[in-house]
């Protein structure tokens, strides 16, 4: 899932909007970074001039979790981890809890009938630095009842705006409100102990993934990122997300890219899947449009295309640059497709995400193209 808004712009400004907040501090390619205490994980450093910094952020992760727990996914590629509702809610009853997300689901289910396109606010928590920030730009823009004209200045006008082109009607209104307020409730009661603790069991996953990116993969896709006008920007891994991430494109120097965070050590190499599979996601959705028709596109066949393309699309891109972590990738992906890898996993993955073969060999002649450098 890809996003194209301006992130510098909005990012700053929410804080400027918002009275900042964040407690923030520099970050890779000038974004403003939180400290630890907001969304890094504990005990980690990211140096202010790494390439690609993996992170983790609590209010994103807090923002998705929201979404997986009152949102209908029915993907091919998932768009949270297969059985996570079940997993968060046989973690809060062995604690006992009971929130107010819990209480509004039903409620804040059924607008996802009447707009589907409220999947696309789970970009807005990217923009933000942090919980407060987030909410805060969001309160703003329910105050001036979704009108950009009755914001105080142009920065409030620009965070106004950005959130009014997914709740444009009073009913999404309300439902931002709800679910606000759901969350808080949420978060004060049960996610925020919960995401600290996942957090400190996973440093060892986060190290390795880290370890993984920037001493070996990093360098081998350096070459497609910069090509693709994807040169540096935050790698960010998030607790309920699968092989369907959540990339925001703003540029040479600002893309995030979210992924799904690892449970394990010996499953690091995940996290370099899914990025793989987010990356490729511009290049893969420019070729399909280029090869499908207007009727096609009215009708919903180049969304699957494109969706389908974005998983063949990576395994093209690391069988080219990274060779070994072919085989992983087709098996991790038809993992989530709920599929057996059986004998070849490429082979069944072919099956699994079909494309035409013209549409197939051209993003397999665009990959060339950017890599060699044209």
């Amino acid at each position: 899932m890809r996003a194209a808004r301006p992130i510098i712009a909005l990012c700053v400004a929410v804080l400027a909007a918002c009275g900042g907040g964040g407690g923030a501090q520099g970050g890779a390619g000038g974004a403003p970074a939180p400290a630890p205490s907001s969304g890094q994980a504990a005990g980690t450093t990211t140096p202010a001039d790494q390439t690609w910094p993996i992170r983790t952020r609590e209010h994103v992760d807090l923002w998705l979790h929201g979404f997986a727990m009152v949102q209908t996914d029915s993907s091919r590629v998932p768009l949270f981890r297969r059985g996570y509702r079940d997993q968060i809610a046989a973690a809060r009853s062995a604690g006992g809890v009971r929130t107010l997300l819990d209480t509004n689901r039903d409620q804040l289910a059924r607008r996802f009938t009447t707009n589907p396109n409220l999947v696309g606010a789970q970009f807005l928590a990217l923009y933000a630095e942090s919980w407060d920030d987030l909410r805060q730009a969001a309160q703003l823009f329910l105050q001036a009842g979704g009108d950009p004209s009755r914001a105080s200045t142009q920065q409030q006008a620009a965070v106004i705006a950005t959130f009014a082109q997914t709740f444009p009607s009073a009913a999404d209104r309300d439902w931002l409100q709800l679910f606000l307020q759901s969350l808080e409730d949420e978060r004060a009661k049960f996610y925020q102990s919960y995401w600290t603790r996942e957090q400190q069991q996973r440093a060892a996953v986060l190290t390795a993934v880290d370890t993984l990116w920037q001493r070996r993969y990093r360098e081998r896709l350096q070459r497609f990122l910069n090509n693709t006008q994807q040169a540096n920007g935050d790698f960010i891994l998030s607790l309920p997300l699968d092989g369907e991430g959540r990339t925001v494109s703003g540029g040479k120097q600002q893309n995030i890219v979210t992924v799904t965070l690892p449970a394990t050590v010996a499953e690091a190499p995940e996290a370099i899947y899914t990025f793989a599979h987010e990356v490729v996601g511009a290049l893969v959705a420019s070729t399909v449009n280029d090869n499908t028709s207007p009727a096609e596109r009215r009708t919903g066949v180049t969304d699957r295309l494109q969706s389908a393309g974005a998983v063949r699309g990576g395994l093209m891109l690391l069988e080219r640059t990274a060779p070994e972590l072919a085989d992983g990738y087709a098996r991790y992906y038809l993992r989530s497709a709920g599929v057996s890898a059986g004998g070849s996993a490429a082979t069944t993955l072919a099956a699994t995400f079909p494309l035409p073969d013209n549409i197939r060999d051209a993003i397999g002649r665009q990959l060339d193209v950017v890599l060699g450098g044209i």
